[in-house]
C-alpha cells in the first residue's frame, strides 16, 4: 500500500506549509502528492509549483473538475505538466454536483453523468495517444462542434505536442455505485471521498470486475495525538460541511454515500442542522464512529493498530491528509 500526500485546495490563501509537507513526503519515500480545487485555488498551477521544487514524487490531481475545462483543455494541461515534471502526473478527474457545476462554473449539470464522464475521458485519451485528429459524437462534448449557432467551419485537430506518455494514468472520483463499475472500465484507478476499512462490502460489487493493476487511492484524514476525540474534530468539521452543504438538501452525492454505508439517518439530521443554519451542531452530530473509521487518528500504536485494517483490503494508495511533517513521518515508519 503506498502513501500519498494530499493537499486538498487552498483557503482564503496560499498555505504555506504546502510546499514544505510535500519536499518532506518526497523525503520519506511517498509516492505521490495531489492537489484539489472547488471554487477558489485550481488544481494544475499549485501542482506545477510543487512540481518545480520536487523531483521524484508522482503528481495527481484530486481531483480536477470537469466542468472547469473542456475534456481538450484537461488533456492540454496533463500533457504540458507531465512534460515539465518529467512524466509525474497522475490525471484525477471528478464531476463535482449541481450546485458547484452550475453555480460556479454556468454549465448544466448532465442529465446522464455517467454518459458524460464517459465522453469526457474518452476525449481526453485520444489527446493522450495522439494516434488521429481528435472527434466525438457524443452529445456532451461533441468534436468538431455542430451546434445550431456552428459556423460549420470546424475540424478535427491533432495535438501540434506529443505527449510524453500516451497512457498517462487517469483516475476518477465516484460516489454512486453505477459510477464506480463504470470508472473500473474506462480509468485506471478510482479516488473514493469516504472509505472504511470495516464496510468493504458498500463498494464490493461495484468493484468486483475491476482490472489487475487498478488503483483505489482513498482519502483519509490522520494526524498523531494523544487526544483523539480533539484529533477528531476537524474530520466532523469537514463532514458537516459536505454532508450538510456540498450540495441540495434533494441532491447531494456525500450524503447519499454517508447513508449507502450505514448512517443514513445521522446524515439526514446533518443536513437539516447545516441547511438551517446551525452549523457547529451540525458537526457535533457527525458520529465520532464514521469519522473514526475513515481518518487514522491518535497516539502511535492505536494508529498502527487501524493501519492494519487498511493494508487487508483492496486500497493501493493511501492518500494521506496530514497537518505536520511529524505525522507523515510515522505514517511513513508504520508502511515501510
Amino acid at each position: 500500500m503506498r502513501l500519498g500526500l494530499a493537499l486538498g485546495y487552498w483557503g482564503r490563501g496560499p498555505d504555506p506549509r504546502h510546499l514544505e509537507l510535500a519536499r518532506e513526503a518526497e523525503r520519506l519515500g511517498y509516492a505521490s502528492v495531489w492537489t484539489a480545487e472547488s471554487w477558489g485555488s485550481d488544481a494544475f498551477t499549485a501542482l506545477t509549483w510543487i512540481a518545480a521544487h520536487t523531483s521524484r514524487i508522482a503528481l495527481g490531481t484530486g481531483i480536477a473538475q470537469m466542468a472547469a475545462r473542456t475534456p481538450t483543455a484537461t488533456a492540454m494541461h496533463a500533457l504540458t505538466l507531465d512534460h515539465l515534471s518529467g512524466g509525474r502526473l497522475l490525471l484525477g478527474l471528478g464531476l463535482s454536483g449541481p450546485q458547484v457545476v452550475e453555480g460556479w462554473y454556468g454549465r448544466p449539470f448532465p442529465a446522464s453523468p455517467l454518459t458524460a464522464t464517459r465522453e469526457y475521458v474518452d476525449i481526453v485519451r485520444q489527446v493522450l495517444r495522439r494516434g488521429a485528429p481528435v472527434t466525438s459524437d457524443g452529445t456532451h462534448h461533441p468534436l468538431p462542434y455542430r451546434g445550431d449557432d456552428a459556423t460549420g467551419l470546424g475540424r478535427p485537430l491533432r495535438s501540434i505536442t506529443h505527449p510524453l506518455r500516451p497512457d498517462l494514468p487517469v483516475l476518477l472520483g465516484a460516489e454512486g455505485p453505477r459510477n464506480i463499475a463504470q470508472t473500473t472500465r474506462i480509468a485506471d484507478g478510482w479516488l473514493p471521498l469516504y472509505w472504511s476499512p470495516l464496510r468493504t462490502g458498500v463498494y464490493e460489487e461495484s468493484l468486483r470486475k475491476a482490472p489487475a493493476g487498478f488503483r483505489i487511492a482513498p482519502l483519509v484524514r490522520a494526524v498523531v495525538c494523544d487526544d483523539v476525540a480533539e484529533g477528531l474534530w476537524p474530520v466532523k468539521a469537514m463532514l458537516g460541511f459536505y454532508i450538510g452543504g456540498m450540495g441540495h438538501a434533494a441532491k447531494n452525492f456525500h450524503a447519499r454515500l454517508m447513508a449507502r454505508m450505514g448512517f443514513a439517518e445521522e446524515a439526514r439530521r446533518i443536513q437539516d442542522l447545516f441547511l438551517a443554519g446551525h452549523r457547529e451542531e451540525a458537526v457535533r452530530a457527525v458520529p465520532d464512529a464514521f469519522a473514526d473509521e475513515i481518518s487514522l487518528v491518535g497516539p502511535r500504536e492505536r494508529i498502527a493498530e487501524r493501519l492494519a485494517l487498511w493494508r487487508t483490503g483492496p486500497v493501493t494508495d493511501l492518500l494521506v491528509t496530514a497537518p505536520d511533517p511529524h505525522t507523515l513521518r510515522v505514517l511513513a515508519e508504520l508502511t515501510a
